[in-house]
């Protein structure tokens, strides 16, 4: 089983109120393990970044007015998402935009339902709990250290990490898979002294008392 855990960076928060995205990041997992494949493009939004905005992912016009537009990526784009489930944090969010870039261009659009949203997963499993990807990352102990910009392809390898903790994908087998583990279970099984089977004296002699008292002629005897 394929899935494209995906994250964007945008000009904003509305793409009803034209604002475009400025890149786009993905990490392929395969049967629940990330294979290293990824696709990441930063696009030219063809209008001004505000500076707000800037200061959440650090990419400027400047920048950004040397890479293609969406039009130019979006067979690209969609050729390494092919028909795979989606895993996004706030879907609802990244698949309105991806939609808008994609209605701009006459384009068929992606339908929510394809989405796996971390965040509804998150408050199922940590009802009350903040669920940013910030805060799920501390919680399984994920490291972000120097994350002090957001970018979409950063983001959705933490991502791909984040949601196989939600889903289980990592406990599953780190008994099998972690060979110290292995070893010290292999060590508490063999080290247990042995538990004796052999009768003692007394239970011996209870033993020949009943065959002789309860039992007649017992075919062992014969």
């Amino acid at each position: 089983m394929r899935q494209v855990v995906l994250d964007t960076e945008t000009t904003g928060l509305s793409p009803g109120g034209g604002d475009r995205i400025v890149e786009i990041g993905c990490a392929e997992l395969v049967h629940g393990v990330p294979s290293g494949r990824t696709y990441q493009q930063y696009i030219n939004p063809e209008r001004d970044v505000p500076e707000e905005v800037v200061a959440v992912h650090g990419l400027r016009e400047d920048f950004l007015s040397g890479h293609p537009p969406f039009a130019d990526i979006v067979e690209e784009f969609l050729e390494f998402l092919d028909d795979s489930p989606l895993v996004i944090h706030n879907a609802e969010f990244d698949m309105g935009f991806l939609n808008a870039e994609l209605k701009r261009v006459g384009r068929p659009l992606l339908p929510l339902t394809r989405a796996i949203d971390t965040v509804r997963l998150a408050r199922q499993k940590f009802p009350g709990m903040p669920a940013n990807l910030d805060a799920l990352c501390r919680r399984f102990e994920i490291d972000i250290t120097g994350r002090t910009l957001h970018g979409a392809l950063k983001d959705s390898i933490l991502l791909a990490q984040v949601y196989l903790e939600l889903t289980g994908g990592r406990q599953a087998d780190l008994a099998l898979a972690d060979p110290t583990r292995r070893q010290g279970l292999a060590t508490a099984t063999t080290q247990r002294p042995a538990r004796p089977h052999a009768p003692s004296a007394a239970e011996a002699a209870a033993h020949d008392r009943f065959v002789e008292e309860k039992l007649v002629k017992p075919v062992w005897r014969d």
